[in-house]
């Protein structure tokens, strides 16, 4: 088999709606430098979320579902930019934002596969046991790329212009993965109806080691069973 490619990405690349970017940026490589120390991760499993007026169908699990504010407003910015915020108070979570300027949207890097910079990884992730761990769940994974809120919120994939003493590039496969390699299904631990098979939103490369494990998110087992 040969072995796969990559071309810097693109704007043009990221202007589609999230749910179409998604699958585009599995086995794509996010690439960060903070503070000297260079990670590369292997993205294996997103998920993608629209926000108020994108798409045909609104989308309540998103921070965009309700319009503009300071804590999305990144994702309502021009395409290739990173919306990284705060999850839990405590994990910082690190977003690749689509679809065109001032249309919201945003595709949640759930895991990866750290292929450089494991030893810098291990250092911000002294908890996790193996390698396969690093990366695995979007906290880790932002923890693992050395990602901030608030520091590095916006900072350009692009471009690759410095933002708090971080760049980021991001690289997309040149065959990107064909629908046989990829699985989908409901996102993970999302509330209500956003969380179940009405949006099966979450894209993950199937049988790879790195994906997270699934859960429900709060009344989402109870949504996806009852009658509507």
């Amino acid at each position: 088999m040969a072995e796969a490619t990559f071309l810097r990405a693109r704007r043009s690349d990221l202007e589609g709606l999230p749910v179409e970017v998604a699958p585009r940026l599995l086995g794509a490589m996010l690439t960060t430098v903070v503070d000297g120390d260079t990670v590369t991760v292997r993205l294996t499993e997103v998920e993608a979320y629209h926000g108020q007026g994108t798409g045909l169908v609104p989308d309540p699990g998103s921070h965009a579902r309700s319009g503009e504010t300071a804590r999305n407003a990144t994702m309502w910015g021009e395409p290739g930019h990173l919306y990284v915020y705060l999850s839990h108070g405590i994990h910082s979570c690190v977003n690749v934002v689509c679809a065109p300027a001032g249309v919201a949207g945003g595709v949640l890097l759930r895991a990866g596969e750290v292929v450089v910079g494991t030893d810098a990884a291990s250092r911000r992730r002294p908890a996790t046991r193996g390698a396969r761990d690093l990366a695995r769940g979007p906290g880790r994974l932002g923890a693992a790329v050395g990602l901030r809120h608030p520091r590095h919120d916006g900072i350009d994939a692009i471009t690759g212009g410095e933002l708090a003493g971080a760049v980021a590039r991001l690289d997309l496969r040149t065959d990107p993965l064909g629908d046989a390699a990829i699985a989908t299904g409901p996102r993970v631990g999302v509330a209500g109806v956003a969380g179940t098979n009405d949006f099966p939103w979450r894209f993950w490369i199937d049988g790879d080691p790195t994906v997270s494990a699934f859960r429900w998110g709060r009344g989402a087992l109870s949504a996806a069973t009852s009658p509507r």
